[in-house]
């Protein structure tokens, strides 16, 4: 099941990488990674402490400065690349692949200034992974340190 997972993931990531990228509304296709930040459904969700739930795992919580950082919840490492494939009002998805080894593909649709729908799958250390995110927010940051649970 694992072996055939991995491969439909292989697959996807090969033909998303031979695939023309269709235009973003309000830039061009294949934004560079500085452009994440100007993402419009990134930018309607606020900053602070949100709370990650996916069946099967525990709650994981992390404090979020930047609404950039929902991006890539999986790599969690500078230098990664960074292609926008879509730049929605509500939707934002961004295709990532990262030197130290790994990539991934996440679709976060914003629902409100404090809830998001988060898909991310790709591999990582060497093995698939796809999650399917509820995220709110549940608070501010203050100086608490927030120790993310893999």
């Amino acid at each position: 099941m694992a072996l055939l997972l991995r491969t439909v993931l292989v697959s996807m990531a090969l033909a998303a990488s031979q695939a023309p990228v269709a235009a973003a509304p309000g830039g061009a296709a294949g934004e560079p990674a500085a452009a994440t930040s100007s993402l419009t459904a990134l930018k309607s969700l606020e900053p602070g402490l949100w709370q990650l739930e996916t069946p099967g795992r525990a709650p994981r919580q992390m404090c979020v400065a930047d609404t950039a950082a929902l991006i890539q919840l999986e790599h969690d490492q500078p230098g990664c690349s960074r292609l926008v494939v879509t730049n929605e009002p509500k939707n934002a998805t961004v295709q990532y692949n990262c030197p130290r080894g790994g990539w991934g593909r996440t679709t976060v649709r914003s629902e409100t200034a404090s809830a998001a729908v988060i898909r991310t799958q790709g591999i990582s250390r060497n093995a698939p992974f796809d999650y399917l995110f509820e995220a709110r927010r549940v608070g501010t940051c203050g100086a608490q340190v927030v120790v993310k649970q893999r």
